[in-house]
């Protein structure tokens, strides 16, 4: 079965399908959780907050709604197109994601959250690299692209839980948040690289380690959302790193209590 004939007909109802719906998703509602709060403790008034608030979740429901759309059309995979599509939405992602990091909202975000969260929701890429490999296993997804191949990233979804553990409990410092969160782009930035590298394009890595796979929905919202979050969670980082910490984004949740 061609890696098209297997993602066209995977069942999306299945856990490691259902992962790549579920998880942009959940991404989507912490996204819009964060506007909110940070807005309300910036002192923006409960008018100001409303509009942010719908201004960045009509935005949000209509990037997923466009990359979807685009995918089920077939739009994305017109290869023989000059350029092709693809390098659209990955234009779109980059600029998103940059366009959220260093913008109003990505500056309260940096500013009000606390930095353990802020890495803690890079944690979402180990339950992805687990569906990922699920893919390749299936043959969905291009060997090169899962952690039996070269894509590290599970180390970043992995270890993000671990660091922001230890910095919300005063024994990780800013330092190795930093260099952490180097790596972790580093790595990043390896498996975006090599998933273009194998797309019809390139084929770099020869005809039977193409990745189609993220023209199709739902896995279309794997650049779309999830690098998307992946990258300016990183920037966000950086910009965490570098701002004034105010006392809501330095509070350490106390032991048993849950942060709200």
């Amino acid at each position: 079965m061609s890696a098209d004939s297997a993602a066209m007909s995977f069942p999306v109802s299945s856990l490691p399908g259902a992962a790549f719906v579920l998880i942009p998703l959940l991404l989507a509602a912490l996204f819009m959780t964060g506007v909110i709060v940070t807005s309300r403790r910036a002192g923006a008034s409960r008018e100001a907050t409303l509009r942010t608030a719908l201004l960045a979740g009509v935005g949000t429901c209509a990037w997923m709604a466009v990359t979807w759309a685009a995918a089920s059309s077939g739009a994305l995979r017109q290869w023989d197109r000059r350029p092709p599509p693809l390098v659209f939405l990955v234009i779109g992602v980059v600029t998103l994601s940059l366009s959220i990091a260093f913008s109003s909202i990505g500056r309260r975000l940096a500013t009000f959250l606390p930095l353990w969260l802020l890495v803690g929701v890079q944690g979402f890429r180990l339950p992805l690299e687990l569906a990922m490999h699920a893919m390749y296993e299936r043959g969905v997804m291009p060997g090169v692209m899962s952690y039996s191949g070269r894509n590290f990233d599970v180390v970043t979804g992995a270890s993000a839980i671990v660091v922001a553990i230890a910095t919300a409990a005063g024994l990780c410092g800013r330092r190795l948040v930093l260099l952490w969160n180097v790596v972790g782009l580093l790595l990043l930035v390896n498996v975006v690289t090599i998933a273009i590298l194998a797309t019809p394009m390139v084929r770099y890595f020869g005809d039977r380690e193409l990745n189609v796979w993220v023209t199709y929905p739902p896995f279309v919202w794997l650049p779309a959302v999830m690098v998307l979050a992946a990258l300016a969670g990183q920037l966000l980082i950086f910009r965490a790193l570098r701002a004034p910490r105010t006392p809501a984004a330095s509070q350490r949740p106390a032991a048993g209590q849950v942060s709200r």
